[in-house]
């Protein structure tokens, strides 16, 4: 093999960010000389997981490595609840024999399902011969007919799965991270974007789901450059939150919410000064910020401005002044 090949590779799939066990498989299969490598993972999303399938090839004029672009899908299922259960495809194979087949992906087992033509069952469960029976039936086919698709799953079966590629160069374009983001709807930033005419500029990124995708079936994006007026620091500025305070902890909070992560930050109520844990991610598009309580549910963001903050504080001031102030009144009246 290639060495060379295995240390670009190495290089590339970091800068990536591609997980450290699909690279570690893909240099296992590259060491063997596989011609073509897919390698299938999974991402932890905002509910679920994520799919992450890496695609490979090898030179056919030498033994040297492309890794060219990856893949990422979202359903809407949720994760399996219990240790050790995965979804199960069972029917009959070439030979009438029952056979089954495990998966970890929701996404995997629903596309192998749709696929059969004759009598096969979609469920979730812990695979063995003795509790192959205690399984939580999802789905049926009769004849290559879906005639069974239980109630809480219906949402999920029916609903396109979002998906979307990436090509890179050389380990140049969106990392793994990135894509993973913007396939949840958020926004990510780029300092190596390049034009069409071959000019390096800044921007950030973000998919446009209500758009029709482009020949390759991938998913258009809107780009907000320098010149659109979004500063993330300067808009984070306008919050009393503690991670500014030092640079080390500012400039990490500007790279995860560059890469479309909702980091957890500490802020400061303007109105109480409780220290109040929450999620911030960036919005380009409006220019700002939206927070979150870490269950999820979205926060005022009006509400945690320190102008805001000081503004109803003092018009809180003002408020009890007039109350005593009234109080005084009636009792002197009194």
């Amino acid at each position: 093999m290639n060495k060379n090949s295995l240390e670009n590779f190495r290089i590339e799939a970091k800068a990536l960010k591609i997980p450290e066990g699909m690279i570690k498989a893909a240099e296992g299969l590259m060491e063997k000389g596989v011609d073509k490598i897919e390698l299938f993972g999974q991402l932890e999303a905002d509910r679920g997981k994520l799919d992450l399938t890496v695609l490979m090839k090898k030179s056919g004029q030498s033994e040297y490595y492309y890794l060219n672009r990856f893949e990422l899908a979202k359903s809407n299922a949720r994760p399996l609840e219990k240790e050790g259960h995965q979804y199960l495809v069972s029917g009959p194979d070439e030979n009438g024999e029952l056979k089954t087949k495990r998966f970890d992906s929701a996404i995997q087992a629903m596309d192998f399902f749709k696929a059969q033509k004759t009598d096969f069952e979609l469920a979730t469960g812990k695979f063995s011969d003795k509790d192959i029976a205690f399984r939580d039936v999802l789905a049926t086919m009769k004849d290559g007919k879906i005639d069974y698709v239980q109630k809480e799953f219906r949402t999920t079966f029916y609903s396109p799965v979002i998906r979307n590629a990436h090509y890179v160069d050389r380990g140049k374009g969106f990392s793994v991270e990135q894509a993973a983001n913007m396939l949840q709807g958020r926004a990510v930033f780029r300092e190596n974007m390049v034009s069409r005419a071959g000019e390096e500029y800044k921007a950030w990124s973000q998919y446009q789901f209500d758009q029709p995708k482009d020949r390759y079936g991938n998913y258009t994006m809107k780009q907000y450059g320098e010149g659109y007026g979004f500063d993330l620091k300067k808009e984070l500025s306008a919050y009393p939150i503690k991670e500014l305070d030092k640079k080390e902890s500012l400039e990490k909070l500007v790279s995860e919410m560059q890469n479309g992560n909702k980091p957890v930050v500490t802020l400061v109520s303007p109105v109480s000064g409780e220290e109040l844990k929450l999620r911030v991610e960036a919005v380009p598009r409006y220019t700002n910020l939206n927070f979150f309580e870490l269950g999820g549910k979205p926060l005022k963001r009006e509400e945690l401005q320190k102008d805001q903050g000081q503004s109803q504080s003092l018009m809180e001031e003002k408020g009890k002044n007039k109350g005593k102030s009234q109080q005084q009144d009636n009792g002197l009246n009194m």
